[in-house]
């Protein structure tokens, strides 16, 4: 938890906090037959939003243009993989023998801990691909931890100005009944045409908003689709508001700082560059520590070269005061 006192004289509540842009990048998913996806974290200006260490943002793309999602059997240490999507269909199989399906509006959340390895590949029946995959930093003492995997459909949530379905942690009266390591907070928001709602989060947290599509204004500040929002601890309430003609959507996540600082190379959390090192040796010699993915029809994806500097830990810039 952080120790910054992030409200002295208790007023958070009452004014706007300070918005944080943090724009998109595209980067090329899953080797030979990648697909483009939209990366606002990590990046140089933060490296986490609570525990939050990654967010892609795709589509909406044609598969018969794109060709779809096809990544190969591929490893993760250290983190959660949260799988969200608006529309489309992928088939997930990881080694620890679970073979699912991603849906809209349904939650998949994988713990890689010490190691798995999962395939993902979008079915022959979708169209339109659309959605996030977000990344979750485990803490020093469970990043170790067995792997595993969570499977929920949160319900819809009625608000003043739209609907939230909340996959992690709580927000507007309902709780993911999903573990996770640290506090966690993440819901998919819809607003109407020119709706407002005011959400109560804890102040503790800090928060991000990804929009997926929509003019949407947090705390006063406009986001334009694809962008990040980052808010620092400190508030009591959030405001957002879709100020179009139609109806808008977005991710909001969040949590307490995290206050550990991490090294990310390829798909592997340590905490310095022996972690990444080791954990890459052992995935290039088929160690028993990432198991084997069952039923891809092809083979895994080789980890590449690793730097020839050191890789070092980062974390974030100081977390600045909201208001």
């Amino acid at each position: 938890m952080s120790t910054i006192e992030t409200d002295p004289a208790g007023t958070a509540g009452t004014r706007a906090p300070r918005v944080e842009l943090l724009p998109a990048r595209d980067v090329p998913l899953g080797g030979p037959r990648a697909m483009t996806v939209r990366r606002t974290l990590p990046q140089r200006a933060r490296t986490l939003i609570g525990a939050w260490c990654f967010v892609d943002h795709y589509g909406p793309d044609d598969v018969a243009v794109s060709g779809g999602m096809d990544v190969a059997p591929h490893p993760h240490t250290g983190l959660q993989t949260v799988s969200w999507l608006f529309s489309g269909e992928i088939e997930h199989r990881d080694s620890l023998g679970v073979h699912a399906f991603v849906r809209p509006g349904e939650l998949n959340l994988m713990t890689g801990g010490h190691g798995i390895s999962h395939s993902e590949v979008s079915t022959p029946g979708t169209t339109v691909l659309h959605g996030v995959q977000l990344w979750v930093a485990l803490p020093e003492q469970h990043r170790h931890t067995a792997r595993d995997f969570h499977h929920h459909v949160p319900r819809p949530v009625p608000l003043d100005g739209g609907e939230a379905r909340v996959f992690l942690g709580s927000l507007a009266g309902d709780t993911s009944p999903v573990p996770t390591f640290t506090p966690l907070l993440g819901a998919e928001l819809t607003l109407r045409p020119h709706g407002a709602t005011t959400l109560a989060v804890d102040p503790s947290f800090e928060h991000g908003l990804l929009v997926d599509h929509g003019d949407v204004r947090i705390a006063d500040t406009p986001l334009r689709p694809a962008e990040l929002g980052y808010l620092a601890p400190g508030s009591t309430t959030l405001t957002l508001t879709n100020t179009g003609d139609t109806t808008a959507r977005a991710i909001l996540i969040g949590g307490p700082p995290f206050e550990e600082r991490i090294v990310m190379w390829w798909n592997f959390i340590g905490r310095d560059h022996q972690d990444i090192a080791e954990a890459r040796e052992e995935w290039q010699a088929g160690s028993d520590r990432f198991g084997s993915v069952a039923g891809y029809p092809g083979n895994r994806l080789p980890a590449p070269v690793l730097p020839g500097a050191t890789l070092t830990p980062r974390g974030n810039p100081p977390v600045p005061r909201s208001g």
